[in-house]
């Protein structure tokens, strides 16, 4: 089980921290305690935030007690602990890699010490978890890249990368939901649109799912991004 403490972040906000590691099964484990604290519907919280290793509770102070939010969520803490880890959706991701798409292919074979089409390999070999969300709306931190090509952040951030593009940064790889300066390495492009207000859920990902990218050409690329 995983260490925890609960911490408070000013008046009007608590903090569950696990161990400091980026580790998807603590990163599980904070998504099996937001949800449930999110489905207890507890008075007076405002939001619930998982993170890699933490869940920020966000609340009213002129309608919850700190000192009793905090044994509820101790309660809450303890009996997500004794449940299995929650399994995410399975979401398939499909990647057009290399080219005009992935300018930073060929720097993270490389690094690796591997070809161009060993880096695609081992990139879509792995279900990685998701994190959490951050950095824009949309963008999912997800690990654990295989650790022969998770090459660094590039040393100068790019002014621009287009959305859908699919990154790395050591441990992690993602999908840049819209376009945006960026510093990750860019492998790849994927025809989907990780935050989209137009739907119902404008969220593509959510913290604890599982997701594989699966490698496309050019041409279906271009007809998934049409449909898009």
């Amino acid at each position: 089980m995983s260490r925890h403490r609960i911490v408070a972040a000013g008046d009007a906000a608590l903090v569950i921290e696990f161990e400091e590691r980026i580790d998807p099964a603590i990163a599980a484990r904070g998504a099996a305690l937001a949800d449930a604290l999110d489905a207890a519907h507890i008075s007076g919280v405002r939001d619930v935030v998982p993170t890699f290793r933490s869940v920020a509770v966000y609340f009213d102070p002129m309608k919850t007690d700190a000192t009793a939010l905090v044994q509820v969520i101790e309660n809450i803490v303890r009996k997500t602990a004794a449940s299995p880890s929650i399994k995410g959706n399975p979401i398939e991701i499909p990647v057009c890699y290399g080219g005009d798409f992935g300018p930073d292919l060929s720097r993270v074979a490389e690094f690796g010490r591997v070809s161009e089409a060993e880096v695609i390999e081992l990139h879509s070999a792995i279900t990685y978890h998701v994190m959490m969300l951050g950095f824009m709306p949309g963008f999912a931190y997800m690990a654990t890249v295989d650790p022969r090509i998770a090459a660094p952040r590039l040393d100068s951030p790019r002014r621009h990368v287009a959305r859908g593009s699919v990154g790395i940064a050591k441990a992690q790889t993602g999908i840049y939901p819209g376009d945006t300066p960026g510093g990750w390495q860019v492998i790849g492009r994927a025809p989907v649109r990780p935050f989209d207000m137009s739907r119902p859920d404008p969220f593509l990902f959510r913290a604890g799912d599982e997701v594989r990218f699966v490698p496309i050409g050019f041409e279906e690329f271009a007809q998934l991004d049409r449909a898009s």
